[in-house]
């Protein structure tokens, strides 16, 4: 989720693969007993762990530190903004009343029983434009408000619209993975998108909604109030003296604004790309501009703001929105930290010992696109690293087989299905999750990480069923 890496700039390791391999484990291990057994605190962990890896796989001494703050200032530069932006849109629509008219309206709507299953669905919409960590966030104060209203586990309801964003993240295009993927493979965008987007959904309601309800059961995890306080019904008149309580459709507006704004980047994007428009025209360039997430969230917060504070009261919605940005520091340290460990060990050329050590193994190619996918997932963390570099590496095999334009949509299913799987400690996505809904790090590897698993062995399984009729 976080860079992207051709195939040709996948860094050698300066070990064989055997001690390479083995480095990786160790870094996970100390990581995991570190945070687990000494609670030594994530983010210190995190850093200790990145630097010590960094010195036993060999990187220079003298680049270490630049190793480090790539992966650091990459993630940080992606999920502060939105992070921090999100959470403010979060505490204007909380405190205002207006998270807990939409959650009403959805009970209405859908009932108690359907409600983590609306939240799926809608997450699945706006996923198609929008990326996994800027989707969740924005989806925040719906999934709290909703979780509070019912009571039980919030994972209940953050897990199926969390798995919704990543399914959408991993295999639809626009995003950039799978798109990058069809083009390395030389396969059809148009029809990546027409055959994987309802194998998205499927494996979404197998791999996702019904996984996380079992897991949601399970697992209790309390809803949390660190990100927006107490919950707030819009009734408190210190309240309504500073925020107007919006309709269900002013709330509507302001979570669609963002989605809409991303939107036209991407088609902007997409038919610029294709030369169906000029994409250097000052209109075209304008779209892509606002449509840059955090300058869509950034409109989308003054849009809340001018919508929502009475006139007079800024210095108190200042206040509010001051009150927000404190408690997510530990979560954007903690989550550009897990993007360091990964950058160290991309840079470090892990997940090429992997792949080398899986090249030879004769498997079929569906499954070796599958197999080296996951073993890149699992070196470095990031899907999207792990989706282009294997498509980079198998594009060759691909087109010496001559495959038929099905099995290279399918390819590339198999492939966002192995880099989908095990998210752990060197995925920001990761730190992500677990910090939003106050979950440890063995709470998180036994819910998100095994829901991310069945999304990814769900979509293999599909284009493995599918893959003789192609």
């Amino acid at each position: 989720m976080i860079s992207l890496i051709a195939a040709d700039e996948v860094p050698q390791p300066a070990y064989s693969s055997g001690v390479m391999l083995l480095i990786a484990a160790v870094a996970v291990g100390a990581l995991l007993f570190l945070i687990m057994k000494v609670k030594l605190h994530a983010f210190v962990a995190l850093v200790l762990i990145s630097l010590l890896t960094a010195i036993a796989a060999g990187i220079p001494l003298g680049d270490i530190p630049a190793a480090m703050a790539e992966g650091f200032n990459t993630t940080l530069g992606s999920v502060a903004l939105l992070v921090g932006f999100g959470v403010m849109l979060g505490r204007l629509l909380e405190v205002s009343g207006g998270a807990q008219i939409l959650a009403d309206t959805l009970v209405t709507r859908f009932g108690e029983k359907r409600a983590p299953l609306a939240l799926g669905v809608a997450a699945l919409l706006f996923g198609i434009p929008i990326f996994f960590d800027a989707g969740l966030v924005v989806f925040l104060p719906i999934i709290l408000t909703v979780a509070r209203r019912f009571g039980g586990s919030v994972l209940l309801y953050a897990l199926p619209a969390a798995g919704a964003f990543a399914a959408m993240h991993a295999m639809i295009p626009p995003h950039p993975g799978p798109v990058a993927a069809a083009e390395a493979l030389k396969g059809n965008i148009g029809l990546t998108l027409v055959v994987g987007l309802p194998l998205a959904v499927i494996t979404w309601y197998v791999g996702s909604y019904l996984v996380s309800q079992f897991l949601g059961k399970r697992f209790h995890v309390d809803v949390p109030d660190v990100l927006f306080g107490e919950v707030n019904d819009g009734n408190d008149e210190d309240e309504k003296a500073v925020l107007r309580q919006p309709s269900f459709a002013v709330v509507l507006m302001l979570l669609l604004l963002p989605f809409a704004l991303i939107a036209s980047n991407t088609v902007v994007a997409t038919l610029g790309a294709s030369g169906a428009i000029d994409a250097e025209a000052g209109w075209a360039e304008f779209l892509v501009l606002i449509g840059q997430t955090p300058v869509a969230l950034l409109l989308t917060v003054l849009a809340s703001v001018a919508v929502l504070v009475r006139p007079g009261r800024m210095a108190e919605a200042q206040s509010l929105m001051d009150g927000a940005l404190g408690p997510i520091c530990a979560i954007i340290l903690i989550t550009g930290a897990g993007g360091m460990f990964g950058g160290v060990l991309r840079a470090s050329g892990i997940g090429a010992a992997m792949t080398e050590s899986l090249g030879d193994l004769g498997l079929p190619l569906l499954l070796q696109a599958f197999v080296i996918a996951t073993a890149l997932r699992v070196a470095q963390g990031s899907a999207t690293v792990a989706l282009t570099t294997t498509a980079g590496l198998i594009a060759a095999a691909a087109a010496e087989a001559n495959l038929s334009d099905l099995r290279l949509v399918l390819l590339v299913i198999a492939i966002a299905a192995g880099s989908t799987v095990l998210s752990h400690v060197n995925d920001s996505g990761f730190w992500l999750v677990s910090r939003f809904f106050q979950m440890d790090e063995k709470t998180t590897l036994k819910t998100w990480t095994v829901m991310e698993t069945t999304i990814g062995l769900t979509a293999f399984a599909l284009a493995a069923v599918l893959w003789p009729l192609g």
